[in-house]
């Protein structure tokens, strides 16, 4: 068991081989105080030691103690008012007005494995032994109201989930104005804060400051987790790099409005608050009823961000990610967006797929435009029925001529979306989010259905299973277009208008969750705009997510390389499109394209009927390789080994669990004239193996590529060409290394 209880003294224990987490109940006022997170301690009968206390400046809970201010004292899951002027895990408005609680310790359980969350996605476990969880048990004995603190630690993993409950026992409704998943109070500031930061078409940029005293954070109020932060943020020590030093990572399973951040009080204690946001939140808990919070997974590694990161990549992949495509190979597909947009027909299509196949694609996705009178985005959405002047046989009719062909069928929806022209609109004008008597926004010539309504998402579901259950699919992509304006709902009375945001986010998992149980072969790829809602509460129902809109190679090196921070790679949905790209005019080489989007899932979105033999020849050649090495890439460790956030080049690469094989990439944005020579320093490999890599011609111990690196400059054979006879790779380059256990290349 990976808990301990010193029952004399109130602490609590939790750790395996990698880390430790210690909190205790204070004396006289019965709260949590946090006492360590970090990197494995011996346990030992008392943690007293770790206590600090003496007298300060301070407003005290108890006359005649001058060392009981909250504010000086670390805690679990803070409240504000009682001494404390931080900011809090919770607040809860009381039938009076008063917004002061007092929770105090009662109990504590200690459950094998790891219970489900109530409508929530969440991590999980198989078998009991993988994990314990220790629930503690507060009451709040005024109001009535118990709060659940729920810790999970994995028995092998350096992986804390934590998320909290509270049950109304009472008589009276009371309204939860702020409900945090975690908060944890660290010694000292001394950490840079880390998070992810974009717009639409540039998703997932890694930003990073050193803390300062105050507040500073993410969050998003636009009822996804939004193109402009993702829900994550991570702390790293100062001398911490990308593969050494302490790093503390805080991910929220959600994917609705949320706030992270980080406050630094004037004793430069940091406090990293994580959760729902409580901007214009409000949940009325009435009597009997009970309020679950998403939940935080936390993440401790003393081997630097890309530590960090693996250990979020096995956990997602293996326990957050369900059903049968968490361990299936992903199928490498065609998206006929870029090729055709709107404009196309049957025929257009058929011929796409043919000659897709032939260039060994496995899946054929048809995207935006095969419903209704869809012939540009201003109309149809939320008429779910084929246009038969584009598909005379449907979405049954096509399928089956797809599948006919060799390849699988997938599909394009936005359920959560509706045009004013459909006759969905006609008949329920009133499904669409807007607020009585006032302007109600557009975005992209669309709104956004009330998924807060039970009668919304019945109605969807009916017409996407009427579709499905008649055709031949085994693929969606779940677009979502825009964010939420002006949100309200009808069917809430006005004191439950605050709960809004979070009741459309648990529609959503709740549509989701009922096609996933009727048509569990499907794979479902979550898209918003791109990379607008790609959090870990999407990968519960969506094993992979359309990471940008942005197709083009050099803006994906910072958005998958910033994506891979939390996510696997078989999560970073990436595709080869056509240049000029469409997204910034950039043309660069077809082999650069792919060498990007190999690390990631890999597929086209291009009009294969207007290429040239060779670049069929090429693509060809590519889709062979992919499958050759697809389960080393998806399931590989992988290694961040040069940032485009800092330089020209940028390089990556994953190894086999085993490490006998290994793949690199490197890619050169701009090309230099008369330039330096260039080597990396590869990670992850056995230092022992030799491994021969074939592009090279040459045979290197692992320790040599690791401590030594590899030169990335060509070989000596063409050494007596003089500087402007030799052929310039040009911008936009890159290199692809294969490296092999030693016995498949012997030199000459």
């Amino acid at each position: 068991m990976n808990i301990e209880v010193n029952k004399l003294n109130k602490e609590f224990h939790l750790f395996n081989e990698h880390i430790s987490y210690v909190f205790r109940v204070l004396e006289k006022c019965n709260q949590l105080e946090h006492l360590y997170y970090g990197k494995k301690i011996n346990h030992r009968n008392s943690f007293n030691h770790l206590i600090e206390r003496e007298v300060r400046p301070a407003c005290n809970m108890f006359e005649g103690d001058h060392t009981t201010s909250l504010e000086h004292i670390k805690q679990e899951y803070p409240s504000f008012g009682t001494t404390d002027y931080r900011y809090p895990a919770h607040t809860i408005t009381q039938a009076n007005g008063s917004k002061i609680t007092n929770f105090q310790y009662e109990d504590y359980r200690i459950i094998p494995g790891k219970p489900k969350l109530n409508g929530l996605p969440a991590t999980y476990v198989e078998n009991k032994e993988e994990a314990t969880t220790l629930e503690i048990i507060l009451i709040d004995t005024l109001l009535k109201i118990r709060l659940i603190l729920s810790y999970t630690i994995y028995t092998h993993r350096n992986v804390i989930c934590r998320s909290a409950r509270f049950i109304n026992e009472s008589n009276k409704s009371l309204f939860i104005n702020n409900a945090l998943s975690a908060s944890v109070d660290f010694p000292d500031n001394e950490f840079e804060m880390i998070h992810l930061s974009g717009a639409w078409a540039r998703e997932t940029h890694i930003e990073k400051k050193k803390l300062s005293r105050g507040i500073q954070g993410i969050y998003s109020t636009r009822g996804s987790s939004s193109h402009i932060h993702n829900p994550f943020i991570a702390l790293k020590r100062l001398d911490a790099t990308e593969h050494t030093g302490d790093v503390f990572g805080f991910s929220l399973v959600y994917s609705g409005n949320f706030l992270a951040q980080a406050e630094v009080d004037t004793y430069d204690v940091t406090r990293v608050s994580i959760g729902i946001n409580p901007f214009l939140f409000k949940w009325k808990l009435k009597p009997n009823e009970t309020f679950q919070t998403p939940e935080c997974i936390m993440v401790y590694s003393e081997e630097g961000l890309n530590g960090m990161s693996q250990t979020y990549h096995e956990l997602y992949s293996k326990r957050l990610v369900r059903g049968i495509w968490r361990d299936k190979s992903r199928p490498i597909l065609i998206n006929n967006w870029e090729a055709t947009y709107f404009d196309f027909n049957e025929e257009k299509i058929l011929d796409i797929a043919y000659q897709a196949k032939e260039l060994g694609v496995e899946l054929f996705v048809l995207d935006d435009g095969w419903f209704g009178q869809r012939n540009s985005d201003n109309s149809s959405l939320g008429d779910w029925f084929a246009d038969k002047k584009k598909l005379p046989n449907g979405i049954n009719g096509l399928s089956k001529n797809i599948e006919e062909l060799g390849m699988s069928f997938g599909l394009w929806f936005e359920p959560e979306m509706i045009c004013k022209d459909t006759s969905l609109f006609t008949k329920h004008p009133d499904w669409i989010i807007a607020t009585p008597h006032r302007n109600t926004s557009h975005g992209r010539n669309q709104f956004v259905l009330d998924f807060s309504r039970p009668e919304v998402i019945d109605y969807i579901f009916s017409s996407m299973d009427k579709i499905i259950s008649n055709s031949k699919i085994s693929y969606i992509k779940w677009d979502m277009n825009r964010y939420i304006t002006e949100a309200y709902s009808i069917n809430l009375p006005a004191d439950q208008q605050g709960e809004f945001y979070h009741r459309y986010i648990l529609g959503v998992y709740e549509l989701y969750e009922r096609l996933i149980q009727k048509y569990p072969h499907i794979l479902f790829e979550s898209c918003a705009g791109g990379g607008g809602r790609f959090d870990p509460g999407m990968l519960f129902y969506s094993p992979q997510v359309w990471t940008s809109d942005n197709t083009d190679a050099v803006e994906r090196l910072k958005i998958q390389y910033g994506s891979s921070l939390i996510y696997p790679l078989n999560s970073i949905g990436s595709h080869v499109s056509s240049v000029p790209n469409h997204q910034v005019g950039r043309i660069t080489p077809l082999e650069t394209r792919a060498r990007v989007s190999f690390f990631g899932t890999f597929g086209y979105e291009l009009d294969v009927t207007k290429i040239s033999d060779s670049e069929k020849k090429e693509i060809r050649e590519q889709i062979l390789f992919f499958k050759k090495y697809r389960q080393l890439f998806h399931n590989g460790d992988f290694y961040r080994l040069l940032s485009p956030f800092s330089s020209n080049e940028v390089s990556w690469m994953s190894v086999s669990k085993d490490k006998k094989q290994a793949i690199v990439g490197y890619y050169k944005i701009l090309a230099k004239p008369n330039d330096k020579y260039y080597r990396i320093k590869l990670k992850g490999l056995n230092p022992d193996t030799l491994y021969s890599i074939k592009e090279k011609g040459t045979m290197h111990y692992g320790d040599e590529l690791m401590n030594v690196g590899i030169s990335l400059n060509e070989n000596y054979t063409n050494r007596a060409l003089e500087y402007w006879q030799k052929e310039k790779p040009g911008d936009f380059s890159s290199i692809l290394l294969v490296l092999t256990e030693g016995k498949d290349y012997l030199p000459n």
